[in-house]
């Protein structure tokens, strides 16, 4: 007996698929049927002959209407039909899944393979190949890999999808260090300007595909990691909305991010421009050995009628690592990666496995000769978990020392006064270079351990030419308004506003001030002190001998009232320890501070 296969909705038929004779399966589609402009399938349910068709196409049926009659067959023709399925291609044999997939892979290095060697001659790797050396495998997920330079009106599609792919910026979301920071606490934007399409420049859609970057890390709180070689803004693009592009998003919104999550820009070969621009805005500048950093590239010097200048002429890294451009010289681009991961990782949080130094050795850092210099660095590497110890800026403001670094796991940021350098006296560049890391770690809750060696502030005419008041007050203003934990540690000098100054203004101001037995504290240095306090006796002497033996005894005086034992006895600061115990009591205090409130505790991070 012939079963009715029925439409399930109201709707009109589009398309009558079977014929009189026909053999189904239960899964074959047998008419489409049109409703609120959806073609809906009816399908068989029955496996059988199809006896008759109901209706003709396009009558309008409502729910329940027959649309075939199928008469049952025997077993072996049933089992058949089962077999029977109308649809199209499945799978990848999809038309629109292939076409999907095959877009996709044009933007791949492997459909590049002359820009590709052409990179690798040249000593670089491709901006894909270095967005997956930083992000852990599988993690990577691409924002607007589809599109293209806005150059229509000059250039044909094909050529567009085949040379100008994910229009020179590839961006997106993944994994960093994953092995060591499992969950959200490893996600990050990681960008990447493709110098292989159009020489990394700016062009109109990468500057959306950055805003809508920079809005997704800003809403899901992802530190972003931007490779930004490249030449600056494009001036090629033909679909642009307007006339001077003045009011693109992307560096409001980029410069907006600051303090807010970490940023982190690498460079290698040429970062002219807008590229610079975005780099400049990270808190931290990692740049190749063959990088060249301008905020004009030679085109601009040559369009300003200031001279024809070479690309390596401008902005090298000899320049820009001595001027404070550049916080860590990479050797090439996978060094330059594994310093970004690096760095990144102490704002991801503790890690569970850790070493430390024989701490014995910090014993002996400091020399029992008052006068002698010793390697504060020494210091830095014993006292921190090992290999642990990631310095910034270290060939600009050498006198002052800025690094991040752990202690049992828990990151923290260091500085340290650099007695090699003015016997660790404080300079206009230093004290820019500390506040702005001071400003840098309270951004993003990072404790401060300042290591204090200082005689001052430097002084003397040619240091007033620097505007020394204005700078060297920048670290009292960002010391005073810290929110992060911070411990003090003076390891021998510990003289008039400079001290004061590395420790956030007072030895109150940390959470511990704590002294080595080679602490010495004053108003001033003693000799000066002596010199200037005493001037009247010293005069007085009648022999050179005489004077340098009143000199020395009056200085060994003033070192018994101020070594950091007697100190101690006043409560000015809170210990005078064994240098073993550094480490104990700088977790001491991480250990009991509280959680920090969730989101941004300063406007911003200066650049400077």
């Amino acid at each position: 007996m012939a079963q009715a296969v029925h439409s399930e909705l109201q709707g009109t038929i589009v398309s009558i698929l079977v014929g009189e004779g026909d053999v189904v399966g239960e899964r074959t589609v047998v008419a489409l049927v049109e409703s609120m402009k959806l073609h809906h399938d009816v399908v068989a349910g029955v496996a059988g002959r199809v006896s008759s068709i109901a209706v003709a196409e396009g009558t309008t049926v409502q729910a329940g209407t027959p649309i075939v009659h199928v008469e049952p067959v025997g077993e072996d023709e049933a089992v058949a039909a089962d077999e029977i399925v109308t649809a199209g291609p499945t799978g990848t044999d999809r038309r629109d899944l292939a076409d999907v997939i095959a877009r996709h892979e044009l933007g791949l290095d492997e459909a590049r393979p002359e820009a590709v060697a052409k990179r690798h001659g040249r000593g670089h790797r491709t901006a894909r190949e270095n967005l997956a050396d930083l992000v852990d495998d599988g993690t990577f997920v691409e924002y607007g890999p589809l599109a293209v330079a806005a150059q229509r009106k000059r250039r044909t599609h094909d050529d567009l999808i085949a040379n100008t792919p994910a229009d020179g910026m590839i961006g997106g979301i993944g994994t960093i260090n994953g092995a060591l920071f499992e969950g959200r606490d490893a996600r990050a934007v990681a960008v990447s300007y493709d110098y292989m399409v159009l020489a990394g420049t700016q062009g109109t859609r990468n500057h959306i595909k950055k805003d809508r970057l920079f809005e997704v890390a800003e809403r899901l709180r992802l530190p972003v990691v931007f490779f930004t070689e490249g030449g600056g803004g494009r001036p090629g693009d033909t679909e642009t909305p307007g006339v001077s592009g003045l009011d693109c998003l992307a560096f409001l919104w980029f410069g907006q991010l600051s303090g807010t999550v970490p940023l982190v820009g690498i460079a290698s070969g040429y970062c002219f421009a807008g590229n610079a621009a975005i780099l400049g805005c990270c808190d931290v500048v990692i740049a190749t050995r063959d990088a060249n950093i301008g905020m004009g590239g030679p085109a601009m010097i040559e369009g300003g009628g200031l001279g024809v200048y070479a690309p390596t002429e401008v902005g090298p890294i000899e320049v820009q690592r001595a001027n404070g451009v550049v916080d860590v010289v990479a050797d090439d681009e996978a060094h330059a990666t594994a310093i970004a991961k690096q760095y990144l990782s102490y704002f991801q949080g503790p890690v569970a496995d850790w070493t430390c130094p024989d701490q014995t050795a910090l014993r002996d850092v400091v020399p029992t000769d008052r006068l002698r210099s010793y390697d504060v660095r020494a210091a830095i590497e014993a006292l921190f978990d090992t290999d642990s110890v990631l310095e910034l800026r270290r060939d600009f403001a050498n006198g002052m020392i800025t690094a991040l670094a752990r202690v049992e796991g828990r990151p923290v940021g260091v500085i340290a006064n650099d007695p090699a350098h003015l016997a660790g006296a404080i300079t206009s560049d230093g004290a820019d270079k500390a506040a702005r890391f001071m400003q840098l770690c309270d951004a993003h809750g990072i404790p401060i351990v300042s290591l204090v060696d200082t005689p001052g502030m430097m002084v003397g005419p040619e240091t007033e030419e620097t505007a020394l008041v204005r700078h060297c007050s920048r670290l009292f203003v960002t010391g005073a308004n810290v929110t992060v934990p911070m411990v003090s540690i003076v390891l021998r000098k510990s003289y008039g506003l400079g001290a004061q100054a590395m420790m956030g203004g007072s030895t109150k101001a940390p959470l511990a001030c704590i002294a080595w037995p080679t602490g010495e504290f004053g108003g001033m240095g003693l000799e000066g002190a002596v010199r200037l306090g005493y001037r009247k006796e010293l005069d007085a002497c009648t022999t050179d001998a005489d004077r340098d033996a009143l000199f020395a005894e009056l200085v060994g005086r003033l070192y018994e009232v101020g070594k950091a034992l007697s100190v101690a006895e006043y409560f000015e600061i809170d210990d005078v320890i064994d240098p073993v115990d550094t480490r104990r009591w700088i977790s001491a205090i991480l250990e009991s501070a509280p959680p920090r409130p969730d989101g941004p505790v300063r406007p911003n991070v200066d650049t400077w």
